[in-house]
């Protein structure tokens, strides 16, 4: 199979690793799964036209992205790490009030 018909195959983030061939600690994926496989999806968009087209070369790039991503949640976590939308909500926010717009 291909690696894109491979990659359809897998569901979970040990999935991927395994695939990937990558160790991993399992206490790390069962807290982060979501925000790992995330992660790697925007490292892969992040890629995008970059990517060789040799298939070997691809895997070793999803690879190392998955790899990265993986590594981002060993010393860190879900709320640093900010992955998905509701960690950003909290964040202050700047907003820009000009005169015109302040009525006494």
């Amino acid at each position: 199979m291909s690696l894109e018909e491979d990659m359809e195959e897998l569901e979970a983030a040990e999935d991927f690793l395994r695939y990937f061939e990558l160790e991993y600690d399992t206490t790390v994926v069962h807290v982060n799964r979501l925000h790992i496989l995330q992660r790697f999806h925007n490292y892969l968009s992040q890629a995008g036209d970059s990517m060789p087209e040799d298939e070997d070369a691809q895997r070793e790039v999803y690879k190392k992205l998955l790899h990265r991503a993986y590594s981002d949640f060993v010393d860190s976590d879900a709320q640093t790490e900010k992955v998905f939308k509701v960690f950003k909500m909290m964040e202050p926010q700047t907003v820009f009030v000009s005169l015109g717009d302040i009525k006494t």
